[in-house]
């Protein structure tokens, strides 16, 4: 049975997994779960993943959620991915958990909740912390891990923000701006095409007339993008 997995495109976590597919060349089936529609809370998504959260997949009768467990999973179980993406090296990993879980209590935190402050912190640790070395990527590998797609994808929500607010959060962080870029490119074309979704939102709030966005209605949506970070 091909490999099933649960996700909607405007979902960060998501992204990350159909990108790591698509750049493996993991053969499966994509099957939209559209949180919009609050589909995740159907009592026929709980059967895939009782916590009614994405990603989600199914692999045979191997069911499993939260997106890091999923990308390790993904790393190990199907043959022909690199070794870069989960190393088989126990410290080289045990790095690459450490970003994950650092992840989950720091950035993933301060886009879910908009915490200003917290955002512009994490965005100083990758900085200064994590991409120090000599390669471009976390932990300064010359090639990206799991730990690169999922923050890169994390951030990339930003994109629907305008050029100001987004040069405000970016641009203090020259090492972090490159890290996104070397990412990006490391996972072309598949990267761009899956955040297509995030592109067309940015053009939606773009193009809205000032006088509605002086009502409310194009800064409200933008405040919805915010909250889902």
């Amino acid at each position: 049975m091909k490999l099933e997995v649960y996700a909607d495109r405007m979902s960060q976590p998501s992204r990350a997994v159909i990108i790591f597919c698509k750049v493996n060349g993991i053969d499966y089936t994509e099957l939209k779960v559209d949180i919009s529609k609050r589909e995740h809370l159907t009592p026929e998504f709980a059967e895939i993943n009782p916590m009614k959260q994405l990603p989600a997949i199914v692999d045979g009768n191997f069911k499993l959620f939260e997106s890091h467990s999923i990308l390790i999973y993904l790393a190990c179980a199907f043959p022909g991915v690199a070794d870069h993406w989960y190393p088989a090296d126990l410290f080289k990993r045990s790095k690459i958990h450490s970003v994950l879980y650092w992840h989950h209590s720091n950035l993933r935190r301060a886009a879910a909740a908009e915490a200003e402050k917290l955002l512009f912190s994490s965005l100083s640790k990758i900085e200064s912390f994590w991409l120090k070395g000599d390669g471009p990527f976390l932990l300064g590998g010359n090639q990206p891990s799991i730990a690169d797609l999922s923050l890169v994808c994390e951030l990339m929500q930003l994109e629907v923000l305008d050029e100001k607010d987004r040069d405000r959060f970016f641009g203090p962080y020259k090492k972090v701006q490159q890290w996104i870029k070397h990412t990006r490119n490391a996972t072309s074309p598949h990267f761009d095409n899956v955040h297509i979704i995030l592109m067309k939102v940015k053009e939606k709030l773009t193009n809205k007339p000032l006088m509605e966005a002086n009502h409310g209605g194009a800064r409200d949506i933008e405040k919805r993008w915010r909250s889902r970070m």
